[in-house]
């Protein structure tokens, strides 16, 4: 399941858009994540679609993103030999949690840390309190492996579209409200962004582990 050698995936900022990794690559180190993946339906990549045709008109180097899930932890650094035990620590914490339905439709910007990258998003205005129940499981994992912690006050999200560099400053104020109008208005969004949350995943390199909820 897993390559011969204790490399990680190459760190090449080239395939991922000028990213910087926002810690440093060693050998045997692989960088970890635990989220909920979003699968798309096409009449949310048309509305997609619409919000990014219109920030563009203010940030135009913003790109949509190449997948969707909501995070569940921080990017954190695994060794190689750790990888199984962390997911079997996740499957064993989270074998009691539920399905559950939430709803994303609230547009905001966000930074990372480093204000490296900005993000367009959409936020949870419900089920709030599942996602809160998940990252408490999975935080007491984390904590096993004596890696950082999710955030004290997390703002659940789906990132849609993304660039380099802090861009917030032109993506708040008139351009947020303008995106809100367009969520708002457009055909079928109440439903459209009512969201099932039916399985919890990690990616380590790049591995895949999935673990599917009650």
């Amino acid at each position: 399941m897993f390559p011969g050698s204790e490399e990680g995936p190459e760190d090449d900022s080239a395939k991922h858009g000028g990213r910087v990794r926002t810690f440093p690559h060693e050998r045997g180190n692989w960088a970890t994540h635990v989220y909920i993946p979003y699968e798309v339906r096409e009449d949310f990549l048309d509305l997609l679609d619409a919000l990014l045709l219109h920030a563009q008109t203010y940030v135009p180097r913003l790109v949509r993103m190449e997948a969707f899930h909501l995070s569940l932890s921080q990017s954190v650094v695994l060794r190689h030999h750790w990888i199984l035990p962390f997911v079997q620590a996740l499957k064993d914490r989270l074998a009691s949690c539920h399905r559950f339905c939430f709803t994303a439709n609230r547009v905001k910007i966000y930074t990372n840390q480093e204000k490296t990258r900005t993000f367009v998003g959409l936020e949870v205005t419900s089920g709030h309190t599942q996602f809160l129940d998940l990252v408490s499981e999975v935080d007491r994992v984390i904590e096993e492996f004596d890696l950082t912690t999710f955030y004290q006050d997390p703002s659940f999200h789906i990132s849609l579209a993304w660039c380099v560099g802090d861009a917030h400053l032109q993506l708040e104020g008139q351009c947020l409200r303008e995106l809100q109008e367009i969520v708002d208005e457009f055909e079928d969004s109440e439903l459209l962004l009512r969201m099932h949350a039916e399985q919890v995943r990690c990616k380590s390199g790049n591995k895949f582990f999935s673990m599917p909820l009650k």
